[in-house]
């Protein structure tokens, strides 16, 4: 009935397992959990996560190999055996214990996907950690009721259910670069292929809350993805508001100041994200500049 499918790289993962295993074993449903493992380098966290492979219906799998993020979705999915896909993020944790009871009548007939949503632990982190806390918290941990405004780009892979047939249809895109928003450009594929989304309340923890600096790179790689995707015509400029304003500076020849603008400010910028009062308005600013800068 249900396939629970979770990719994960240097993280130990047993704990989300043995909690979704109890929480299937309660609702008396055939099932399985699967884990792929993108090639490893953490012995530790290896070591843990094989003793998956000694829980019933449970499978730990370790890649000889790197293959990367939408190619490990992609052969997930293959490697399952029921119609209906869970996707779940290695550093997620679901909040309530009716969390696949609540996934279950939404698993039906309809060829759809249903994203349950996120949420960040309300414990403030260390300064160190506060960027990603509060991005997390004003732009990813929205109610259903926000998300489904927009319900393609409101789509996050980290819970998310899929029919099989579907992901038949539309898969994760192999050929792009492992620079991120593999998740945006599935969500556009759906949107394409007329494919509903439909917002559930029913979130996971984010526990993978990475530093400042380390999210800034990662943002910095992200909008690299995502200049690939649109110069490439695989993502439409108008799909996120990032692309759709640069397309707009750049068409009314202002690319040139918005560069040198972002070489003065960026310092400035960088300041103010890594400190103790992060501004998702400069980090907004700092990506379009950022983006403005790539050649």
């Amino acid at each position: 009935m249900l396939s629970i499918l979770i990719p994960t790289y240097n993280y130990n993962v047993l704990p989300l397992v043995q909690k979704l295993q109890k929480l299937a074993n309660c609702e008396n449903i055939a099932f399985e959990i699967i884990v792929l493992d993108d090639a490893s380098t953490d012995s530790i966290s290896i070591a843990e996560n094989q003793k998956i492979n000694q829980l019933e219906h449970c499978m730990y799998e370790l890649l000889k190999k790197n293959i990367g993020r939408s190619r490990m979705r992609n052969l997930l999915a293959k490697k399952a055996k029921y119609e209906w896909l869970l996707f779940l993020d290695a550093d997620t944790l679901p909040i309530h214990d009716n969390f696949i009871s609540v996934y279950l009548p939404h698993l039906d007939q309809e060829e759809k996907v249903v994203y349950g949503g996120i949420k960040y632990q309300e414990e403030k982190p260390s300064d160190d950690k506060l960027l990603r806390w509060v991005y997390g918290n004003s732009r990813e941990a929205l109610l259903a009721e926000q998300r489904q405004k927009a319900p393609h780009l409101s789509l996050l892979t980290l819970n998310f259910a899929i029919s099989k047939s579907i992901f038949s249809k539309v898969t994760f895109n192999e050929s792009i670069p492992n620079l991120r928003h593999e998740d945006t450009l599935f969500s556009y594929d759906l949107s394409v292929e007329k494919v509903t989304v439909e917002h559930i309340e029913n979130p996971v923890y984010h526990l993978g809350l990475e530093s400042s600096e380390i999210f800034m790179k990662k943002s910095e790689e992200s909008v690299v993805g995502l200049k690939y995707l649109t110069d490439n015509n695989l993502l439409p400029q108008s799909y996120t508001r990032i692309a759709k304003i640069h397309n707009s500076i750049r068409k009314s020849g202002l690319a040139p100041l918005a560069r040198l603008s972002f070489k003065i400010v960026k310092r400035s910028f960088n300041k103010n994200l890594l400190g103790s009062n992060p501004s998702l308005f400069i980090f907004d600013l700092y990506r379009l500049g950022y983006l403005c800068s790539l050649k």
